[in-house]
């Protein structure tokens, strides 16, 4: 009895000075979390701003060509290239996912496999939507769209071609360097990207008067220069440990990719639609030119303001799948 008495005494009761402590610890772990979900979070805010930014400058540009041509580049970007974003981008999340979790594990050389299994099953994925893209304009009248904006709206979705397949690159090129927190030449490539498109985009459209075909062309050109900054980037010696050049491998367990990249497509697919449906409504009001192209400036302002969301998305999504692969499930909670 005299003992456990002792012991008793011994023990220090839990004070103010207790939970002072686990209050400061709590905080220090909150600004250690906070720093490390900054550094993939604010290079992709920005990234993706500026990319959304490239379709409202085009939107900007083409508004002094025409109010048809305005009217018909809405419905392409809104209702076509919006559809197949919703694939692509919902597809792209699976080799978030994997390779956060490789890269947890330390299994460096997995990520460049799964990169170029994810560029196959996007690939392959984009030539099934082709058909859309090239019958757009039959498609858009039988959906009750006006006629001669169909007939535009078919002209500028061939264009848009280059700009899905460009889609592919950039969405796992951007995802494989955020899970490895290397995503600050991303946010380099896409301000620089903005700027030219800019200045392109003014000189093709309002000094030299080529319409369509000039704002098209630059905004093509816009997708594409980052992609192949980052193509570079990426097999060129700044990933060394995670990219061991092209392999065979990647042809292997497809399915399981496959399966995957379905599943979060889905989940995305029906959140981007939901603005498809909306614009496609709005074509059967009367005077459905405004109408669309007041809508889908909003939309697209809406869009823009949504990039800030995505950006912290991806930087969760990259720090569950670290700590994931880590193996500590308190870290990944936390």
């Amino acid at each position: 009895m005299e003992g456990e008495l002792k012991k008793k005494l011994l023990q220090r009761p839990t004070t103010l000075d207790d939970n002072l402590d686990e209050e400061l610890s709590l905080k220090k772990k909150i600004w250690k979390e906070n720093k490390k979900m900054w550094v993939v979070a604010g290079p992709a805010i920005f990234t993706r701003f500026s990319t959304f930014g490239i379709n409202v400058i085009t939107q900007a540009f083409i508004g002094h060509i025409g109010s048809t041509e305005l009217t018909a580049y809405a419905l392409v970007f809104t209702v076509i290239v919006r559809f197949a974003i919703g694939i692509l981008l919902g597809m792209a999340s699976a080799l978030e996912t994997l390779c956060g979790q490789a890269f947890g594990a330390k299994q460096y050389p997995v990520l460049g496999i799964y990169l170029q299994r994810s560029w196959i099953v996007l690939f392959l994925t984009s030539m099934f939507l082709l058909p859309i893209f090239i019958f757009t304009t039959p498609i858009l009248e039988v959906l009750g769209q006006e006629e001669s904006i169909a007939k535009v709206a078919g002209k500028i979705s061939i264009w848009s071609i280059g700009i899905v397949f460009a889609f592919i690159v950039s969405f796992t090129c951007q995802m494989y360097l955020q899970a490895q927190s290397k995503n600050m030449i991303i946010a380099y490539l896409a301000a620089f990207s903005i700027g030219i498109h800019i200045l392109l985009s003014w000189l093709l459209t309002v000094k030299f008067k080529f319409g369509l075909t000039g704002a098209m062309a630059s905004t093509i050109l816009a997708y594409w220069i980052p992609n192949l900054g980052q193509l570079l980037f990426v097999t060129c010696g700044a990933c060394p440990e995670t990219w061991k050049g092209f392999s065979f491998l990647a042809f292997k367990d497809l399915w399981p990719v496959v399966k995957l990249s379905l599943s979060s497509g889905a989940m995305l697919c029906l959140k981007l639609w939901y603005n498809t449906i909306l614009i496609l409504l709005t074509g059967y009001m009367k005077n459905a030119e405004v109408s669309i192209d007041a809508l889908s400036i909003c939309l697209n302002i809406n869009g823009w303001g949504m990039t800030i969301s995505l950006g912290f998305y991806a930087a969760a999504s990259v720090r569950v799948s670290n700590e994931l692969g880590r193996g500590i499930a308190k870290a990944a909670k936390f």
